[in-house]
């Protein structure tokens, strides 16, 4: 039986789940942050000790598409066993690994190992540079890391903030008021009683997010990977509008609703035609308004701005506009991603213009920045 010595105090179910997690995602799994505690505590309840248990508690709480089972076997072997065959590079926490393999092995349902191999075996886990990549500035990347980094955002998920709304749903305790329909309807059964009675609350959904993303000039070292942010939010199934900002406004929902993001990605190039040209705020939030904001899109939702602040137009129209956008609007978020710059103050005209309108003010120059505004849109 091929099983798991037990691990000391420092290898916890908890960091071994995240760890693995960390190795799925690069495998090309998309594994939501609440399946990685899901798994920590399925582990927690099989135990370490047997291959089968550990196998079957990941393939139930980390794979959600059948087509992912042959990455997902390829990974567990790489990670729990150091298959070679699987050529998976790990790059999870340091802590040593001890896997111990018995002759009289129990049938799991997995390919077992080799009779050659040896029966202990030592697996000595790396540092993750996904934890460095995370903090890393865009800026600053080089274009494997960027890639690398617009890969784990996929990983992201995105929805705004829950809303009530007037249609009633079936509530678990007692509601606002009686469900006469599923009351006679469990009277019926009882013989014509009202045992059981009822009830209707008022039900939520998410708010409509729009993201407006500024790609002029001055803002080319983040443009690309926040299109790439915009492509994760507008894939994540949530009720989610993107536009750009540079000399214009231009709406990029459709070409960023395609799935595959190197296509996504080429059809939003294309759709844009004032890339890292000038920035005129005022105006495409003008246009916005008048277009799409005041007329619905906007109205009750979060609007989250991308931008430097950076403006060539007249501060007091994007002040103007600003104002329009904060009486229809939820929420306004700016992401700045200059503001993680030591020392920085919002001087500029434009951002200075803004920033009495703005709810929430935030960086934006790395992965672990844009996990904390899906965090700030959501909430």
């Amino acid at each position: 039986m091929a099983r798991v010595a037990a691990p000391s105090a420092a290898l916890e179910p908890e960091r071994l789940a995240v760890a693995f997690a960390r190795v799925l995602r690069r495998s090309g799994l998309a594994v939501p942050p609440d399946a990685s505690v899901a798994y920590a505590r399925a582990l927690s309840a099989v135990g370490l000790q047997r291959r089968g248990p550990v196998y079957w508690a990941g393939r139930a709480t980390l794979v959600r598409r059948p087509e992912d089972a042959a990455a997902y076997d390829r990974a567990f072997a790489a990670f729990w066993f150091q298959e070679r065959s699987a050529r998976l590079v790990l790059e999870v926490d340091p802590e040593p690994l001890t896997l111990v393999v018995d002759a009289d092995e129990e049938e799991s349902g997995l390919p077992e190992p080799d009779e050659g191999e040896e029966e202990r075996r030592q697996i000595h886990l790396r540092y993750s540079g996904a934890e460095v990549l995370r903090a890393k500035d865009f800026a600053a990347c080089t274009p494997a890391e960027l890639a690398e980094a617009q890969r784990l955002m996929s990983s992201l998920r995105f929805s705004g903030a829950r809303r009530r709304t007037r249609r009633l749903q079936p509530a678990r305790s007692r509601g606002q008021r009686p469900d006469l329909r599923r009351t006679v309807r469990h009277a019926l059964r009882m013989g014509g009683e009202p045992v059981r009675r009822a009830w209707l609350e008022s039900g939520d959904r998410p708010r409509r997010v729009v993201l407006l993303c500024d790609v002029s000039g001055s803002m080319e070292p983040y443009a690309r990977a926040l299109v790439r942010f915009l492509h994760a939010a507008v894939t994540s199934r949530g009720r989610v509008e993107a536009f750009t900002i540079g000399t214009r406004l231009t709406r990029l929902t459709r070409e960023l609703s395609l799935h595959d993001p190197d296509v996504a990605m080429t059809q939003a190039a294309r759709a844009v035609p004032d890339w890292s040209s000038g920035t005129r705020l005022g105006d495409a939030l003008r246009e916005f308004n008048d277009r799409w904001g005041t007329r619905g899109l906007a109205r009750g939702a979060v609007v989250v701005v991308l931008s430097d602040g950076w403006d060539r137009g007249e501060p007091e129209v994007l002040a103007r506009e600003m104002e329009r956008l904060s009486r229809v609007a939820y929420k306004i978020v700016w992401v700045n991603p200059l503001k993680a710059t030591p020392g920085y103050a919002p001087l500029v005209r434009g951002m200075a213009a803004a920033l009495p309108y703005v709810d929430e003010f935030m960086e934006g120059h790395s992965l672990a920045s844009l996990e904390a505004l899906a965090e700030v849109v959501s909430r």
